[in-house]
């Protein structure tokens, strides 16, 4: 056997590059093609394939930018359903996902964990409804927000038991107190440990400071990796907490 084709072997990330399929009908000038970061992430997937190191992966930007469009087609292309859940199932009531995950394929060895989760903020509530269908909801609905949030971290990403694969979490500091971000900070920290591959869309400036994670900005520019003292979002949290009141006045007047 090549070296190659042993090394790819031995690599057990879930997802090593994401590749465009040959015969995907894209149609470049139409959503969600027509977003700047996305026809970066096909142009290049297109050629040699957009490789996902292991570890953490923040992607970071404006609303609109393309952070969940892109994020959702990777969990679709991943196997995950659309509307949050793992690989063994999840709600279905409307489909409004793009046609993004369609047009992809994953690069993965054999000997890569099949298991993953895909946290979609939006969704969620459907995601409780369908695990009570199932008899497992664990009273997910009775919960708040950011309590159910936390339990889903508990059960299904950082229980000492986890089994390790992919984690799709977009914007999952929606429904988060501070101190819980910091929860969930730490949390990314231990799953990485554990070999868990992380892909998280974040406004959070908390958890995109996380040691040692790869920060992918998404602009008009396309997509960029950035460090993160680097990035408009600290840089605007950071001038809001020094001085509000400079912001207020152009806000209120």
């Amino acid at each position: 056997m090549a070296a190659d084709t042993e090394a790819w072997l031995d690599d057990t990330r879930p997802i090593q590059r994401v590749r465009v399929y040959q015969d995907a009908a894209i149609d470049d000038s139409a959503w969600p093609a027509s977003i700047p970061a996305i026809a970066q992430f096909l142009s290049v997937a297109g050629a040699d394939g957009w490789e996902f190191g292991p570890g953490v992966t923040f992607l970071v930007g404006e609303n609109g930018s393309g952070k969940s469009t892109l994020l959702e087609g990777i969990a679709e292309a991943a196997g995950l359903p659309a509307e949050g859940g793992t690989n063994n199932g999840g709600p279905s009531t409307r489909a409004t996902e793009s046609p993004l995950g369609q047009w992809l394929r994953i690069d993965r060895s054999p000997r890569a964990p099949r298991w993953g989760f895909f946290l979609r903020a939006e969704t969620m509530h459907g995601y409780y409804s369908y695990l009570d269908d199932l008899g497992g909801g664990g009273g997910l609905h009775t919960m708040s927000h950011g309590e159910s949030f936390n339990a889903l971290l508990d059960d299904k990403l950082d229980h000492p038991r986890s089994v390790t694969g992919l984690a799709c979490l977009d914007e999952p500091e929606a429904a988060l107190s501070f101190s819980s971000t910091l929860r969930w900070l730490a949390s990314l920290e231990r799953m990485r440990s554990r070999g868990t591959q992380v892909i998280c869309a974040t406004h959070s400036p908390v958890l995109a400071a996380l040691p040692g994670a790869t920060i992918l900005e998404l602009g008009e520019w396309g997509i960029r990796p950035s460090a993160w003292e680097d990035l408009d979002l600290v840089r605007l949290h950071r001038g809001f907490l020094e001085a509000p009141g400079r912001f207020l006045r152009h806000l209120l007047d």
